[in-house]
């Protein structure tokens, strides 16, 4: 029986659970950084000002290497990618600067380096540093940024950083058709990821090399940056992430602070480290969301929606990152789950006095979600029809797929209606609707909220490709390599189940490794839910290429057909078909695999070219032809459109695989929600949660359901606690966790899980991404049950977080 669909333990916990892994913030006994230097960063303290800085304090206080600013690094082209891609291209005036010139544009920008003996030497000396502040005039709400009255870019003459004009079919003459159109404002509040490890990194010249170690969510991107800012070679940077206490998107992409290394590396002529403070970190790791959406819903008494408009002011923050191109991805999932008739979208970013707003988990897709499940929500209302009916008339049909929206999105499969019907069942929706009742009849002050959403969302970055490599070694056991980078999505625990399946090694014996680039020779970034779609099938058909060799060889000794060879993971032994007792021993094979090498001209070329054939056996749209791959690893003509292909044999028994569908996959899924609220206090209590995912073929559950668990908590602490504020100067209010509310488990009921499979026919797994459903799917079911809760008291919306105060204020007003 394959152990792939079943609840395995994770293999890292119980290493990150007694010594707690290996951080860079853990790294001083690591010898090439033996000796560092500590640096340390003065920031500003005002939101818009221009500034001129004196130093000359600060460079004889006790412990201080070196002091820099900005005419320090003026040779160095700071220009760096904000985002992992080239597009879109943002205006040149707009690109942060490592360290502020002339101007700073938020609270917590950086202006001064400081290097000295210790993190203590060097925040006493960045006291002595004398910053004179010319106040500028400050905008941090959106609303008022597009109008430009306040310009963070004067040369630019405006603060859109990013823009799409209006697009779609949607005419005023639809919504006429209408037999009840409404409209909305939503505020999608500005959030902070706050993943347990802060930003870390540390640079060392040694050897000729940079070394450079960080906290990320894929070290070759970063590599390839370096190779691009100090004009080297990749094979003279070594880039190194060790265990990663979480990065929610927000460590996607690197940030100045950390870049800036390795030129003080080289300055002081010795390694550096650098460890940002939560406080830093909450003003200067990227946030997330922050959106204000208009919307217009229109449709028929009968249920069915016929049009929707949406407008999205995205918050970019002071510098365009990910988050001034987000509106994109929510444009793409607009119209959800359902078939709207008619649609149109329109978007611009402006810039803001406030942290700069990167992806945060889920980047743009629970911003769609959030707005088109509210307009669901005022619809049915509208119209006196059941909120869950509307959504079953509306819903995609299964038969449908694959289906192309109205924004151009392909879904490759779904059952959106089930994946309602089942929430509903396991929440007992008619009898709550009951008690719902019974609630209201009563008089009682505790009103009873249900609360539901619909969501599908886009994962595994257009099916870009991703590198693996699986090696038997002489003792049998395996040495596999990941181009996946995990901050603690379980790849160890998955890619060892695939190579399980495939070999037969016990899990125990199979090593992964992953985040060294002296190592990995290459890889991607994890982010988007890609890395069991993309790493994780690349895994399987290296470990398939193997198993194959493994057969070949073990047909020889056992003079039978490759193909009637089984390989049995019970015994470790391989078999002919029927004849268990027709066997030999893995290690044996292993053994004939060095005692024969493989060579390319061999069984090396015919063996690439099975596994490029996996793809038509899989049923894989796209799929690569028999043809179109050989050892080499180059892509033939044959090959489909998007697919990339690539196997190089390497050693007796080792392959390397790259591979990608060029196809994105689309998850899918229904959150219902329960909610008590105090009618005399506006406290919320979130009482039940359910929530039915389609992730496609779930390769363990157990891991699944983690990363379900993850986002469920994330997804309400947006809807009832978190959000990032700031004064109108551009202080910020929530720059620690005692004014910032992170959700704890006390908040939070027992989550009810669900599973539904729709396999995606875009690779032989079947898989879809499953890290950002939960942030999608509950964070509109629980806003919805709040609202719910009210609506028979007049209560239309209240904006996210739904804090007591909030609610209180928003019952007094009707």
């Amino acid at each position: 029986m394959s152990i792939l669909g079943n609840r395995v333990p994770r293999l890292e916990d119980p290493q990150l659970l007694t010594s707690g892994g290996r951080y860079v913030d853990d790294l001083s006994t690591e010898p090439l950084l033996a000796g560092a230097a500590f640096v340390h960063y003065v920031r500003s303290t005002m939101a818009h000002a221009m500034i001129t800085v004196d130093t000359s304090n600060a460079v004889n206080a006790v412990g201080v290497i070196a002091i820099v600013s900005a005419a320090d690094i003026a040779r160095i082209d700071p220009e760096f990618r904000p985002m992992p891609f080239d597009i879109p291209v943002f205006p040149k005036a707009s690109i942060r600067p490592w360290l502020a010139v002339d101007r700073v544009r938020y609270v917590g920008e950086a202006i001064v380096a400081i290097v000295a003996e210790s993190n203590a030497a060097a925040a006493d000396a960045a006291e002595h540093v004398i910053v004179d502040y010319e106040p500028l005039p400050v905008v941090v709400d959106p609303e008022q940024a597009q109008l430009n009255e306040v310009l963070l870019f004067p040369e630019l003459e405006t603060n859109t950083l990013f823009s799409l004009a209006r697009d779609g079919d949607l005419t005023e003459e639809d919504f006429a058709e209408c037999d009840a159109v409404v409209q909305l404002r939503i505020v999608n509040q500005r959030v902070a990821p706050c993943p347990i490890e802060p930003r870390a990194a540390a640079a060392v010249w040694a050897d000729g090399r940079l070394h450079y170690f960080c906290s990320s969510q894929g070290i070759h991107p970063i590599r390839d940056v370096l190779t691009r800012i100090y004009s080297i070679d990749k094979s003279k940077v070594r880039g190194v992430t060790p265990h990663v206490g979480g990065g929610f998107g927000a460590k996607a992409t690197p940030y100045p602070e950390e870049l800036l290394l390795p030129f003080l590396a080289k300055v002081v002529g010795r390694p550096v480290r650098w460890v940002s403070t939560r406080s830093d970190d909450m003003v200067n790791l990227g946030h997330g969301r922050a959106q204000v959406q208009y919307l217009r819903i229109g449709g028929f008494r009968d249920g069915r929606i016929h049009a929707y408009e949406l407008r999205v002011l995205g918050d970019s923050g002071a510098y365009p990152r990910f988050g001034a191109f987000l509106p994109s991805l929510t444009k793409l999932m607009q119209t959800g789950c359902y078939r709207i008739a008619k649609q149109s979208f329109e978007a611009i970013s402006v810039a803001t006095n406030t942290t700069p707003v990167v992806a945060y988990r889920g980047a743009g897709r629970p911003e769609a979600a959030a707005a088109l499940e509210r307009a669901v929500d005022v619809f049915a209302s509208e119209i006196g029809m059941d909120p869950a009916e509307v959504r079953r008339i509306n819903a995609i049909e299964p038969d449908a797929f694959p289906f192309t929206t109205k924004t151009k999105a392909t879904y490759d499969s779904g059952s959106y209606a089930e994946s309602l019907k089942m929430a509903l069942d396991q929440a007992g929706y008619v009898v709550l609707r009951a008690e719902q009742e019974a609630a209201r009849s009563s008089g009682s002050r505790i009103a009873v909220g249900i609360g539901m959403s619909m969501y599908v969302e886009v994962t595994g970055s257009g099916g870009s490709p991703e590198y693996a490599r699986v090696d038997v070694l002489p003792n049998g056991k395996v040495r596999a390599l990941t181009g996946t980078s995990p901050h603690g999505q379980g790849h160890e625990t998955s890619w060892a189940m695939l190579i399980h399946d495939r070999l037969g090694v016990p899990m125990q014996d199979i090593e992964i490794v992953f985040g060294d680039t002296d190592i990995v020779p290459v890889g991607g970034m994890t982010g988007g839910s890609r890395s069991l779609q993309a790493g994780g099938v690349s895994m399987y058909r290296a470990a398939s290429v193997v198993a194959e060799r493994a057969k070949e060889l073990a047909a020889d000794l056992l003079e039978a057909a490759p193909a009637d060879i089984v390989i049995d993971a019970e015994t470790r032994r391989l078999h002919v078909a029927g004849s268990r007792n027709h066997s030999v021993a893995w290690e044996r094979v292993v053994q004939a695999a060095y005692a024969a090498p493989l060579t390319v001209s061999g069984h090396g070329r015919d063996l690439a070219r099975s596994a490029s054939a996996l793809d038509t056996a899989s049923g894989a749209a796209p799929s690569a032809s028999e043809s179109s791959v050989d050892a080499s690893g180059a892509d033939g003509a044959g090959a489909a459109a998007g697919a990339f292909t690539s196997v190089e044999p390497l050693g007796p028994m080792g392959f390397e695989h790259t591979w990608g569908s060029g196809f994105s996959t689309f998850p899918s899924g229904a959150h219902v929600a329960v909610v008590d609220v105090d009618l005399d206090t506006g406290m919320v209590r979130l009482r039940r949660l359910i929530a039915v995912d389609d992730a496609g073929r779930i390769l363990n559950p157990l891991i699944a359901e983690g990363q379900i668990h993850g986002g469920l908590a994330q997804g309400v602490a947006q809807a009832l606690m978190e959000e990032f504020r700031y004064d109108e100067d551009g202080n910020p209010l929530t720059s620690n966790f005692s004014d910032y509310s992170v959700i704890s488990s006390a908040e939070l009921p027992s989550f009810e899980i669900g599973h539904l499979e729709s396999p995606t026919p875009t690779n032989e797994l079947g898989a879809k991404g499953i890290g950002e459903s939960g942030t999608i799917g509950s964070t509109p079911a629980v806003q919805n049950a709040v609202i719910d809760a009210l609506s028979h008291l007049g209560v239309r919306h209240i904006d996210m977080p739904l804090t007591p105060e909030k609610v209180w204020m928003a019952l007094q007003a009707v």
